[in-house]
């Protein structure tokens, strides 16, 4: 099949440099995988990035299979001083919010998060029908493990922890998030309330609930879900579950299969080799203190869903700003800023 009557299959990573080793195996494992009846543009987003490993990952490229490093550095910069960063969370978890406007020729995309790697056919993927909606996406298993996250999510963002997507792995329909305005909406809620718990995620699916294609999850198995009678298409290494840096993951073997057929093996090993108890000990710590954050967020009096999502129906109730106050304790500016 020529070039120009195959069909594009647009798909962007996010990465730092010191990523790169780790996302060179996720491309590896996609372009393997992948149908090469389509042709595919890997998009890097990237803020000022251009080493010998972008070089190296540049070694993948083939006629229908193109790697492009793109600088974000200009529309990061816009939002940047609004950003909620914590723990191991850096800038790079918020540039997909501009894919839909930095590329019109689009109309949907996929978005993958670089501590992943692809078992399944991605074109499959990406063929999924979204009709309207604006997302294509997996509940996120490790929220529905844990209970401290199923009450942050149901009381915090007002999403049942089944509805509640992963945002690592997701098709968006570019062509809605346009028309819907998404950015635009994103901006003002960033303007509102810094999620601190799953920060970008949280904004996604707070902006995306009700108009989501929910998708197989085949399509981001995680360690912590556990086995299960369905074979993995892709898997996500979540959190702190990354077999860089421990040698007991759930489904480990198939990074390492992959890591094998890169130029960063022994770099990765080495990463592995020098991961110290302290570093393990502070994982553990994280992962705590994450727990810990969920629940204080769910019983704040003034978190995003008491509040904001009572705004949404008291303009629905027709509800007189003092009957509002006593219900919510905003004070009187609140209810102007909002026009209630």
């Amino acid at each position: 099949m020529k070039q120009a009557e195959k069909k594009i299959i647009p798909i962007f990573y996010a990465a730092d440099e010191n990523y790169l080793p780790y996302l060179a195996v996720s491309i590896c494992s996609l372009k393997e995988n992948a149908d090469r009846n389509h042709h595919y543009e890997i998009y890097v987003l990237n803020e000022k990035m251009d080493t010998p490993d972008c070089a190296e990952l540049k070694k993948y490229e083939e006629e229908d299979f193109r790697i492009t490093f793109l600088n974000v550095f200009a529309q990061i910069e816009e939002v940047k001083a609004s950003l909620q960063l914590r723990d191991y969370y850096t800038g790079a978890t918020y540039y997909r919010i501009f894919i839909a406007n930095m590329f019109p020729q689009y109309e949907k995309a996929l978005y993958i998060d670089g501590d992943t790697v692809l078992l399944g056919d991605v074109s499959e993927l990406f063929n999924v029908d979204l009709q309207d909606n604006l997302i294509g996406a997996i509940p996120d298993g490790a929220v529905a493990a844990v209970p401290a996250f199923r009450v942050y999510t149901k009381e915090v963002l007002g999403i049942d922890a089944d509805n509640y997507f992963n945002a690592v792995v997701i098709l968006m329909n570019l062509t809605q998030f346009r028309a819907q305005n998404f950015y635009q909406k994103f901006c003002t809620l960033l303007g509102q309330y810094k999620f601190s718990v799953a920060q970008d995620q949280d904004y996604l699916n707070v902006i995306c609930k009700d108009k989501v294609t929910y998708i197989g999850m085949e399509w981001n198995r995680m360690p912590i879900g556990g086995e299960d009678e369905n074979a993995p298409k892709l898997i996500h290494y979540n959190l702190t579950l990354k077999p860089w840096h421990y040698d007991n993951i759930l489904f480990q073997e198939y990074f390492w299969h992959y890591a094998k057929k890169t130029a960063f093996y022994n770099r990765i090993c080495a990463a592995l080799n020098a991961y110290t108890d302290e570093k393990k000990a502070a994982d553990a710590q994280t992962e705590k203190n994450l727990v810990a954050l969920a629940l204080q967020e769910a019983a704040r009096e003034d978190n995003y869903y008491k509040v904001y999502g009572k705004v949404k129906h008291i303009k629905r109730v027709g509800m007189d700003c003092r009957k509002f106050h006593r219900l919510t304790a905003a004070p009187s500016s609140f209810c102007r800023n909002h026009k209630i």
